[in-house]
């Protein structure tokens, strides 16, 4: 049988035939691989280089191999946080003949790393607090899109930084199924496997005295759980409110919202007597900001970027002169968005030596210079503008960034004022919830 590579764009076949396509993955030469960060796996996996792009290679059976390639293109079209599925390539033989197994290809995400990595290395507990809360909200995503995971894992869990926070990415679809709707049970039992597999893993890195001693790993796979039900509940509750109070169903639209969650349907009632309101949100996706920012600007980021450039947007358009809401013959916020990518952003970033970002994207790197100037204006007292904090940023911190960490890779997830925001408890009429 022929080589065969099924591609999602025409341009991969022609960069993927470089490759050793007639040696078993555990063979291939070293020149040819990238030494990235892998989490354990069943199959034999291997980070290799195609032309400009990094890609991960899987070695396993021909149908599963589709099956994961199928799904991982359903999550991208549904918008769910997943690594991007490129091609499979089947009919591979050795060079004694002998047939070789297929090989999924997807692309590495850029500046990120697998979750049991970064517990491997010392870390302080507030940080894994933080990365149990990016992973919570893409269950919470998975299963509002129908997608049961099977194999929710440390290994199987990408992350990168989005904005001073982490966003979570599934690595691994093998074990999935696509529903319309995941009744209880199923939602339950996805997340019972979640929980053993993490805890699984951190006994196990406890054993080689890679984890944090303060840290329990049946305690902390259990925190998985209540972090996935405080979100869910504030996602799918029903929630009543007194008659004429309608603001409060505005306040939980805005909430869902600033959890990065879209209303796209509501359903409101009244009781018999009139005296209060039930409201129920109804399908819910995510992406909100993302969404919104990528309409104005263009721009395609993560969903807390996305939150924090839309902020410094806003802030910008009003000290415009053109701008006045509501005026028809004010300029559009579109004209004003494009504006400010050209005249802020872009010129921001491009402020930054190439050699010195690291594998920062730019709207990430924004975002860290839109921290330290909030940090050198707090210790100022005074605003000490976005030139000056560049200038800064550039000087100050961006090359002790560059001593601590040998690996550019690893750039995206430093912290260089090694300072961890205190998560605030959000509360409402409903009660408190899980922190943002």
């Amino acid at each position: 049988m022929a080589l065969q590579i099924s591609a999602t764009n025409p341009e991969h076949p022609a960069l993927l035939l470089e490759l050793p396509w007639q040696l078993p993955l555990e063979e291939w030469p070293e020149h040819h691989l990238v030494p990235l960060p892998r989490g354990i796996s069943r199959h034999v996996v291997r980070y290799a280089r195609a032309g400009t792009e990094v890609v991960a290679v899987k070695e396993l059976a021909e149908r599963p191999a589709v099956r994961e390639f199928e799904l991982l293109r359903d999550l991208d079209r549904l918008g769910i946080p997943a690594v991007d599925p490129l091609a499979v390539v089947t009919g591979r033989t050795g060079k004694d003949g002998e047939p070789l197994e297929p090989v999924l290809i997807t692309r590495h995400l850029r500046g990120s790393m697998p979750y049991r990595s970064m517990f491997e290395t010392t870390m302080r507990p507030a940080t894994m607090h933080r990365l149990m809360d990016a992973l919570a909200v893409l269950l919470v995503r998975l299963h509002l899109a129908g997608f049961a995971w099977g194999d929710c894992s440390l290994s199987n869990t990408l992350f990168r930084r989005d904005a001073g926070a982490y966003a979570a990415y599934l690595v691994d679809a093998e074990t999935g199924e696509l529903h319309p709707r995941l009744s209880p049970g199923q939602r339950e039992y996805d997340l019972d496997l979640a929980r053993v597999n993490i805890s699984g893993e951190l006994l196990d890195l406890e054993a080689s005295g890679a984890l944090h001693p303060s840290v329990d790993p049946i305690e902390f796979g259990m925190e998985i759980c209540a972090r996935y039900s405080g979100l869910w509940d504030e996602l799918t509750r029903t929630s009543v409110y007194p008659a004429g109070k309608y603001h409060y169903i505005d306040r939980r639209v805005r909430r869902l919202n600033d959890l990065g969650f879209d209303v796209a349907e509501m359903q409101i009632s009244h009781s018999s007597n009139g005296d209060t309101v039930t409201f129920v949100p109804k399908v819910v996706d995510a992406g909100h900001h993302q969404r919104q920012l990528l309409r104005l600007t263009g721009l395609d980021t993560e969903e807390n970027q996305a939150r924090r450039l839309l902020n410094d947007l806003e802030s910008w358009m009003a000290t415009q002169d053109d701008y006045a809401p509501g005026d028809p013959l004010a300029a559009r916020p579109e004209v004003l968005a494009h504006r400010w990518v050209r005249d802020v952003f872009r010129p921001t970033v491009r402020a930054v030596p190439p050699e010195l970002r690291g594998s920062m994207d730019p709207a990430e790197l924004y975002h860290e210079l839109l921290e330290h100037r909030w940090y050198l204006s707090e210790r100022a007292q005074h605003d000490i503008g976005l030139d000056t904090a560049v200038k800064d940023y550039v000087e100050n911190i961006l090359p002790k960034v560059r001593e601590t960490l040998a690996d550019p890779q690893d750039a995206a997830s430093a912290d260089p004022r090694d300072e961890t925001p205190t998560d605030p408890q959000v509360h409402d009429v409903d009660g408190p919830v899980r922190p943002s």
